[in-house]
């Protein structure tokens, strides 16, 4: 569980490892501690290739950012601004890192334990996330339930989950907040969009 928490302690081996996504090259640093640190791993890729491109603008949360795939990625291809939170300070330091790697703006990486240190004023039409399974069911649903602090009236939630990681569970505990919708189901993961009710 060490990658989703403060890591100092491990030692340092960055490597780097090169992406295409939607017909783009992206370099990406990574570091003993983080997670997925070998490649793009396939659930943030599903996660990405099942957002709606077209309608993502204004204010973004990448919640549980690691280091810096989702917004980085987004960046390139939608017209919006971006907050990026980890727990994770190693993870947070090379997604600087990587940001100007791949020469992305309108990011803005901090730390934060979930939603703790996000402004409460400020909502976000989009909140986009790869829960930490393994950080447990009270991480996740803070991530996922908190959500519903943080949206717009009209802003939507998107995040990945495999089957037999609970995703079925997950979201019959989340539909008292919100509407539901199963976007993609593929090699046991599901990626699903909520809506708030």
């Amino acid at each position: 569980m060490s990658q989703y928490f403060e890591n100092a302690n491990l030692p340092s081996n960055i490597e780097e490892f090169e992406t295409i996504f939607l017909g783009s090259k992206f370099i990406f640093r990574t570091d003993n501690g983080v997670f997925s640190k070998e490649k793009l791993d396939f659930g943030t890729r599903l996660l990405l290739e099942n957002l709606p491109y077209k309608d993502i603008s204004g204010d973004v949360l990448d919640l549980g950012c690691g280091y810096g795939v989702v917004s980085i990625i987004l960046s390139r291809f939608v017209d919006a601004s971006f907050d990026a939170v980890d727990v994770n300070r190693r993870a947070l330091h090379l997604a600087e890192m990587n940001m100007k790697l791949n020469k992305a703006t309108n990011i803005n990486y901090f730390e934060s334990d979930c939603y703790d240190m996000i402004d409460e004023n400020k909502k976000y039409s989009y909140i986009i996330t790869n829960p930490p399974i393994r950080a447990g069911k009270e991480v996740v649903y803070k991530m996922l339930r908190g959500a519903k602090e943080h949206l717009k009236n009209d802003g939507v939630l998107y995040f990945v989950m495999r089957k037999d990681h609970g995703a079925k569970t997950a979201i019959r505990d989340i539909s008292d907040i919100y509407n539901v919708e199963v976007v993609c189901k593929e090699k046991g993961f599901f990626v699903i969009k909520c809506f708030l009710r």
